[in-house]
């Protein structure tokens, strides 16, 4: 975990979720590591698997949808969730909020999915903590390619990008706290690797909940 400077996370109540037969998928790493990428080149493959939207307090990126793409809240609004219990993690990361509603993971399971989060990795820490049955995935790159990525993607202000590839830097070292590790170096490749996890994981659940 990072300090306080860098990332604090909270949560809702513990022991909130009990044991599932679906698992719960985290997949996280760095920014600029291709989380997204990824996870929208593996979801297609699995029709029991479903993207959870996450809530942030950061300002809408052109294109992006409210409810689509994350729930767009503002910072008082946030706060009152937090303070309501209804997070089951949240973190402040590079200056905004993020965070996972109960309700979308409930919404989920309750439709017979496995929920599947991209998380910054403070968040998806705490998640593997809490949830019995979370499955965590590290995705990684070389930093050089991180750095280059981030520069590429110049959504942000100079001072906030090279706040994020520290950040990065960071965050690589994390790797081991988590179940495995997709190495990015390849979109294709990663995302067979990535494809390969969750139908194990998807199997290994469906065969422990056979009477």
């Amino acid at each position: 975990m990072t300090d306080d400077r860098e990332a604090r996370v909270s949560g809702g109540n513990p022991g909130r979720f009990p044991s599932r037969r679906k698992p719960v998928f985290v997949v996280t790493g760095p920014s600029g590591a291709g989380k997204g990428t990824l996870i929208q080149l593996v979801l297609p493959r699995f029709p029991d698997l479903a993207l959870v939207v996450s809530a942030t307090t950061r300002e809408r990126r052109p294109g992006e949808q409210d409810g689509v793409d994350y729930w767009f809240l503002t910072p008082e609004e946030f706060e009152r969730r937090v303070q309501a219990g209804e997070f089951l993690e949240w973190v402040d990361y590079v200056g905004n909020r993020y965070g996972t509603l109960n309700s979308e993971i409930d919404r989920l399971l309750a439709a017979g999915k496995a929920p599947l989060l991209e998380l910054e990795t403070d968040g998806a820490v705490r998640v593997k903590r809490r949830a019995e049955h979370a499955v965590t995935i590290f995705v990684t790159a070389p930093v050089d390619e991180l750095e280059r990525r981030l520069r590429a993607r110049a959504t942000e202000s100079s001072g906030v990008i090279e706040e994020r590839i520290e950040m990065a830097r960071r965050q690589l070292e994390l790797q081991p706290q988590f179940d495995f590790v997709v190495e990015n170096d390849d979109k294709e490749r990663a995302a067979e690797r990535l494809g390969e996890i969750v139908a194990r994981m998807l199997d290994g659940a469906a065969t422990m909940a056979r009477p």
